[in-house]
């Protein structure tokens, strides 16, 4: 068996930004948001609740995304251990979060230009998105009431990202799709509380800003109302189910790199126009069977090898159809290779 050895232009790596739809069916919004009776009945509903595209009973009902109250004091949830004031599991989210986003136990969340004690987390289940969050594609619509807030990141307006220990960061701000709405200021941030929160795209990650939806209507807040009782469940989780089923619209997309190596496999003129197929070879003499193939050969080529320097065979390429090859011919085939 002949073998070639590919020059370095042979072999063409290329990377390809994919993306799709983020929920689960390929929809591209979710427009109904239910949780679990069984789960909200259990300690878990203290730290977080899980949110599905439909009934939690039904044969299609998967986790889309977990919603968790964070409070820096631990305000809204009862002591852990009654003999340990102020350990609750709204401190304890809090604390998760800041080591995870800010790798600081002392730092704190800066929302645009305000410092927050409080916040609301999105975790997007991780079996909903590939690689990341593709910023610019957020649409989350919030409603209590009259009040309503459409939010997107601000990526298109902020090229350079700035990068946490959980990788990317953009602020959210009043917009759809990446497009800043025109209204209290340029950047779409409130008067008082600073921006409506992060994206976190690597780590598929959304951070809501307590201060900014508690805000007045006028400032570009939406009166949600947090509790921030001392040791009383309050459930403060329970108010963006109800913001984000009455808003009916929650938009996001995954994005993905693809990484492909383009082998070109060249067939010269001189060479692949003898084969060692029984059909070309004898199997008992080793020569060739019709005199006609000693000086004019022809071969078809249906299967491209590709091998190590250990003569291993590592893939193999099929034609669609067999391909002629003589001394008058020269191939040029090119290989895919996606990981």
């Amino acid at each position: 068996m002949a073998f070639t050895r590919f020059e370095p232009g042979d072999i063409v790596v290329s990377n390809e930004a994919i993306a799709s739809p983020m929920w689960s069916a390929n929809a591209p919004t979710l427009t109904n948001f239910y949780t679990s009776s069984i789960q909200i009945a259990s300690s878990t509903r203290e730290y977080y609740y899980n949110v599905y595209q439909t009934a939690s009973t039904e044969d299609a009902a998967a986790i889309q995304f977990s919603i968790a109250y964070c409070d820096s004091v631990g305000s809204g949830s009862t002591f852990l251990n009654p003999l340990v004031t102020g350990i609750t599991a709204t401190r304890s989210n809090y604390g998760q979060y800041r080591t995870l986003v800010l790798g600081d136990e002392n730092a704190t969340f800066e929302f645009g230009n305000t410092t927050s004690s409080y916040f609301y987390a999105l975790s997007i289940e991780r079996a909903r998105y590939k690689e990341s969050i593709l910023p610019g594609s957020t649409t989350l619509n919030l409603k209590l009431g009259s009040n309503e807030l459409t939010l997107t990141d601000d990526s298109q307006l902020n090229q350079a990202a700035v990068f946490t220990d959980a990788g990317r960061r953009y602020n959210l701000v009043s917009g759809s799709a990446g497009t800043i709405y025109p209204g209290l200021n340029s950047n779409g941030w409130t008067t008082a509380s600073g921006s409506y929160g992060w994206l976190l795209p690597d780590i598929g990650v959304i951070l809501l800003n307590g201060e900014a939806l508690d805000g007045s209507v006028a400032g570009g807040g939406m009166l949600l109302n947090t509790q921030r009782s001392s040791n009383t469940s309050d459930l403060n989780q329970s108010l963006i189910i109800d913001a984000l089923n009455a808003g009916s619209g929650f938009t996001l997309n995954n994005s993905e790199t693809l990484s492909s190596d383009f082998v070109f496999v060249r067939g010269r003129n001189s060479s692949f126009n003898y084969s060692e197929n029984p059909s070309f070879i004898s199997g008992s003499t080793g020569a060739v069977i019709f005199p006609s193939f000693i000086d004019n050969p022809q071969t078809y080529i249906t299967t491209v090898g590709l091998y190590n320097d250990n003569s291993e065979l590592l893939a193999v390429a099929k034609m669609s159809r067999p391909l002629p090859k003589d001394f008058t011919k020269e191939l040029l085939v090119r290989v895919k290779l996606d990981f």
